[in-house]
C-alpha cells in the first residue's frame, strides 16, 4: 500500500518532480473507457499522478497507448512446463504482469510443498503470483493422487497475503450434493471472507442452483454462451478461457455485452511453451476480442481491472492515484504490439524481451525429485475385449471436454485436427471432473455417472 507524506503529496501536486515521469502518453482509462493525453507521475512503486509532470528521470512515450498490466484470472503455471520465472520471462515482455494461480496440478503430486515452492518463486521475480489454494487435492476417490490437502492443510495459509481463495471446486458432485468433506472447506473460506472459484459444466437449473449456494462466484468451464449466460443469471463472473487444450473465448464472445462485460474475465487456464512463444498469453486473448469486433478498451478491461475487483486487488487493474505502476505501453490498440512494461515502477521488459535477473532459486530445487510408478509388464498392457462393444474416449480439438463413445470391437478410428497439442489433450484425459469419458490409474472413468466402468459391454 502507498505511504502518504508530505513529499508525495508535494510530488503529486506537481510542485516537486516525480522520480520518474512517462511523458506524452495516451492513457487508456478503464474507468471511463476514454484515452486520457498526458504524463504519469511516479514515485517507488505507485502512481502519484495523471496531468503534466516533471520528473527526475524522464521516458518520452510518443504518444504510446499505455494500459494497466495484464492480468491472468486462472493460470496453472506448471502446465507451461517452466518454473515460474522462466514462464515470467515469457510473458511479462508480452504485458501480464500478475497472475492468479491454482498449483493444484503440482500439489496433487506434492501437497504443501507446492504451495510453499510458489510463494517462494513469488518473492524471487517481479511477476505478482497469486494462489488461489487447491481445492480438490485429490479431485475425486477415482484417482491415486501424491497427497490430500484437507481443511487442517489449506488453513495454514488461508491468511497469507498471497493467497486469495480457494481455487476451482471441481468436485460439483461433492458440492451439488452435500459432500461433508467439501463443505468443511467451503465454509472454511467463507468464514474467512475468501473467494471461492468454480469449475462448472454441462450443469444448469436446480442443480447449478445447488453449487451456487455454496458462495462459488466464477466459472471458466464453459463451451457456449448459453451455458455462460445461464451462469452469469445465476450472478457468477465469466472467465473466458483460451488455452492450448481448450479454445472458447470466440464461443463465448456473443454473450459479452453492455451489461456482461464486466463480470468478464480473460484466463488461460493452461498454455504451452510453444503457443506463449508464437501467439502470446493475456495479449493474444485480447487480440482475440479485437479481432472478434470488441472494442479494445472493452477488451483491455476484461483482463484488468474486472479481475482485480474480483480477486480484491485494489491497487490493481487501472491507471490512477494511488494504483501500482504496473503498466504496459503498446504501439497501437488494434495489433496490441507490446513496447515496453513497467511493474511496481521499475522497466521489466522491453521489446519482447525480459530485463530481470535471473533470482538464485529459479529452478524447481525445492520439490522432490523423481517419478513413483510400479514395474510395468506386458501383461499390464493387454486387454481381456470380451463384449462385442467397447467404450472409447473422443478426444474433441479445442477442447478438454471428450465424448463417450461406444464401438465394435473391431473398429479402428483415428485422425486429429492441425489445432491439436496431444500432450495437452493426455495430460488432462485423466482428469476425472471433465465430462465425459476419463482414464486413471483406477480405471475408466464415466464422469457423467462418476464411477468406474467397465472397459467392455
Amino acid at each position: 500500500m502507498l505511504h502518504f507524506d508530505e513529499q508525495v503529496l508535494r510530488v503529486s501536486r506537481g510542485e516537486t518532480p516525480a522520480e520518474v515521469v512517462l511523458k506524452n502518453c495516451r492513457i487508456v482509462d478503464v474507468f471511463t473507457g476514454a484515452i486520457i493525453s498526458g504524463d504519469i507521475a511516479i514515485n517507488g512503486q505507485y502512481i502519484v499522478g495523471i496531468g503534466s509532470y516533471n520528473g527526475q528521470m524522464e521516458i518520452d512515450v510518443n504518444w504510446s497507448y499505455i494500459a494497466p498490466g495484464f492480468i491472468d484470472g486462472h493460470v496453472h503455471i506448471e502446465s507451461s512446463m517452466v518454473s515460474p520465472c522462466q514462464f515470467a520471462a515469457a510473458i511479462l515482455p508480452r504485458g501480464t504482469t500478475t497472475v492468479i494461480a491454482d498449483p493444484h496440478e503440482l500439489a496433487n503430486v506434492y501437497g504443501t510443498a507446492a504451495i510453499e515452492y510458489f510463494l517462494k518463486q513469488d518473492a524471487q521475480i517481479p511477476l505478482d503470483i497469486y494462489l488461489m489454494l487447491p481445492s480438490c487435492v485429490p479431485a475425486t476417490d477415482l484417482e491415486t493422487s501424491g497427497a490430500v490437502l484437507g481443511c487442517k492443510e489449506l488453513e495454514k495459509y488461508i491468511n497469507h497475503p498471497k493467497v486469495l481463495g480457494l481455487g476451482e471446486m471441481m468436485n460439483y458432485p461433492g458440492v451439488i450434493y452435500g459432500d461433508a468433506a467439501v463443505w468443511n472447506k467451503i465454509s472454511l473460506f467463507r468464514k474467512h471472507d475468501k473467494i471461492i472459484d468454480g469449475h462448472i459444466q454441462a450443469v444448469d437449473g436446480e442443480l447449478l442452483c445447488s453449487y451456487v449456494l455454496g458462495g462459488i462466484r466464477s466459472n471458466h468451464e464453459c463451451i457456449s454462451a448459453i451455458e455462460a449466460s445461464k451462469c452469469l443469471q445465476m450472478g457468477m463472473k465469466l472467465m473466458l478461457r483460451e488455452g492450448t487444450a481448450a479454445k472458447n473465448l470466440k464461443d463465448l464472445l456473443p454473450v459479452v455485452n453492455k451489461y456482461t462485460s464486466r463480470h468478464c474475465m480473460l484466463v488461460t487456464d493452461d498454455r504451452h511453451p510453444t503457443d506463449l512463444r508464437s501467439q502470446g498469453h493475456i495479449d493474444y486473448l485480447i487480440r482475440l476480442c479485437i479481432e472478434s469486433g470488441m472494442e479494445p478498451v472493452e477488451a483491455i478491461q476484461m483482463a484488468t481491472i474486472n479481475t482485480a475487483q474480483y480477486f480484491g486487488l485494489k491497487d490493481l487493474g487501472a491507471i490512477a492515484p494511488g494504483y501500482l505502476a504496473d503498466l504496459v505501453v503498446l504501439e497501437d490498440l488494434s495489433g496490441l504490439q507490446v513496447k515496453k512494461v513497467m511493474k511496481k515502477g521499475a522497466i521489466a521488459a522491453e521489446e519482447g524481451r525480459p530485463l530481470f535477473p535471473k533470482p538464485e532459486s529459479a529452478a524447481n530445487d525445492d520439490l522432490p525429485t523423481g517419478i513413483k510408478v510400479k514395474r510395468i509388464t506386458e501383461a499390464d498392457l493387454q486387454l481381456a475385449l470380451n463384449g462385442s462393444q467397447v467404450h472409447v474416449i473422443e478426444i474433441i480439438p479445442g477442447q478438454i471436454t471428450t465424448r463417450h463413445l461406444t464401438v465394435p470391437v473391431d473398429r479402428y478410428l483415428s485422425g486429429c485436427s492441425k489445432n491439436f497439442n496431444p500432450f495437452m489433450a493426455l495430460a488432462f484425459l485423466s482428469l476425472p471432473v471433465i465430462p465425459q469419458l476419463r482414464l486413471t490409474d483406477k480405471g475408466l472413468v464415466d464422469v457423467d455417472q462418476f464411477k468406474i466402468i467397465e472397459l467392455v459391454d
